[in-house]
């Protein structure tokens, strides 16, 4: 048990776990606001060092696997690898970032709700660690089970109703994953859950083809994917916006982190055969997330669609099976997550002071808050991936990759990059731009708090756009592991 308190793994999930549970008896409001916010800067600060030692000869201070269920032959197993490593730090930026610039928002039960957001933190970093099924099957559900309750208790009118149907999605790709890794468990020679073990199952053709399909709807749910994305826009729009900063952020990375780790490496058999119709449902889903965010007059609604465009084209990198598209999918995940927590602070700056998401009923932002107009628009020119942000190297590994596999779906896919352009700008345009209306004539710029968070993301946008080779470095390893051992041979 001692080899949960010394070394970083580990220790990932125990600030945000122990942080967790201590704001539930937390009454005061100011003073569970205070207790988050530095029990996520501690995982942040954790996580920074971290970077420091992550070379070969600090493993063990990168992974951990102590007895857990001997009997089922399942250990509590964490690595921070390459993948892990990245999806890790987006989570220990985000939290505090988001706990920042959402402090001033008024809360019914605080300490409920920023417990809930640390344990839903410890459970997103249990998924980015585990290299055991069971570990990676319960940490699934530890991220999923406080998000309900988040969306559910604070947000919009209409929350329970949006809630609800996020869960049953989610609940029936938890369900077809469980079914799943239980099948290929009972395959095994030996009893045994680790990420190891599952990929030396010796599934026949057959079970592959049916597996497959298991895994990857429950994965295509959390991300989402078309047609499994309905439940994103109405839970979007219907929580609070740090619990939809949280789930377009940061949880959506489940399902692609998934993809490259768990279910390509086990059915490498059925992929070439599968891919087709996933790059298929990917790109359809890119056009028409694309088409309707540009219809759209709510801002969360086209922020939400944004992100399910950019979400597909990962999955139809990844499914290009070639070392291009998946390192760039790597290092895409934490660059969209950066992007789109940028993109919904503003849009709660915004809603904060004016009350309105419609577009048409906001305009001339820019005169009234210039600060705030010039990070968005960076923000923006992000979120499309212009040259020298940090979605640029991302995108074009990703458009590469697809290209290499087939030039037509290439082609499709790149129709979103001029869509992208047209509903990313004219939101720029017709919310900060023109002349300020009476709802806009009194809206103020950003505080001295916000700016910073703001700040912080506009450096992170420039610097990993500028010299992105760290992030490139940082995936490399896993990249030529998934690619080499499973892909590629």
């Amino acid at each position: 048990m001692l080899a949960a308190f010394d070394n970083f793994p580990a220790l990932l999930i125990w600030f945000p776990l122990i942080g967790g549970l201590v704001a539930f008896f937390i009454k005061d409001e100011h003073k569970v606001k205070s207790w988050a916010l530095i029990a996520s800067f501690l995982t942040m600060l954790l996580m920074c060092v971290s970077m420091v030692f992550s070379g070969n000869s600090y493993y063990q201070l990168n992974s951990v696997s102590y007895i857990w269920l001997p009997e089922m032959g399942s250990s509590f197993a964490l690595m921070l690898d390459g993948m892990g490593r990245l999806l890790c730090l987006l989570t220990a930026i985000a939290f505090p970032l988001i706990f920042i610039a959402t402090n001033n928002k008024k809360l019914d039960n605080a300490n409920m709700f920023y417990g809930l957001m640390l344990l839903t933190q410890c459970g997103l970093m249990g998924v980015f660690l585990a290299m055991d099924a069971l570990v990676f099957y319960f940490f699934w559900e530890l991220a999923l089970i406080p998000v309900y309750f988040l969306a559910s208790k604070w947000g919009g009118e209409k929350r329970m109703q949006a809630a609800f149907k996020f869960f049953i999605y989610t609940f029936a790709g938890s369900l077809f994953l469980l079914i799943g890794i239980l099948y290929v468990y009972l395959q095994m020679p030996e009893p045994s859950f680790s990420l190891v073990a599952f990929y030396k199952a010796n599934l026949s053709l057959a079970d592959q083809q049916w597996l497959f399909w298991l895994f990857f709807v429950a994965f295509a749910i959390k991300m989402p994917i078309f047609p499994f994305h309905t439940w994103q826009p109405d839970a979007y729009e219907q929580s609070s916006t740090p619990v939809t900063m949280v789930l377009s952020g940061i949880m959506v990375k489940m399902g692609v982190l998934a993809l490259i780790r768990w279910l390509i490496p086990i059915f490498p058999d059925v992929i070439k055969q599968f891919s087709p119709i996933v790059i298929g449902l990917s790109v359809v889903g890119m056009l028409y997330a694309s088409f309707i965010a540009i219809a759209q007059d709510d801002i969360k609604r086209l922020v939400a669609y944004s992100s399910i465009a950019h979400i597909g084209l990962m999955c139809a990198a990844i499914f290009a099976l070639n070392q291009t598209g998946i390192q760039g999918v790597m290092i895409q995940m934490f660059n969209h997550g950066i992007n789109i927590i940028g993109m919904w602070i503003v849009v709660f700056l915004v809603e904060k002071q004016t009350g309105i998401r419609k577009i048409s009923q906001l305009s001339g932002l820019a005169l009234q808050a210039p600060v705030l107009a010039i990070m968005f628009v960076v923000i923006a020119f992000a979120n499309i991936a212009l040259p020298l942000t940090n979605a640029f190297i991302g995108e074009f590994l990703m458009f590469r990759g697809l290209y290499e596999y087939n030039v037509w779906f290439a082609a499709a896919a790149g129709l979103s990059i001029i869509l992208s352009a047209v509903y990313t700008l004219n939101l720029v345009k017709n919310v900060f731009y023109g002349v300020p209306n009476d709802i806009t004539k009194t809206f103020k710029d950003i505080n001295f708090s916000e700016s910073i968070v703001l700040t912080v993301i506009v450096a992170i946008i420039l610097i990993t756009g500028i010299y992105p080779t760290p992030l490139l470095g940082m995936v490399e390893s896993s990249t030529n592991l998934i690619f080499n051992q499973f892909v590629g041979k």
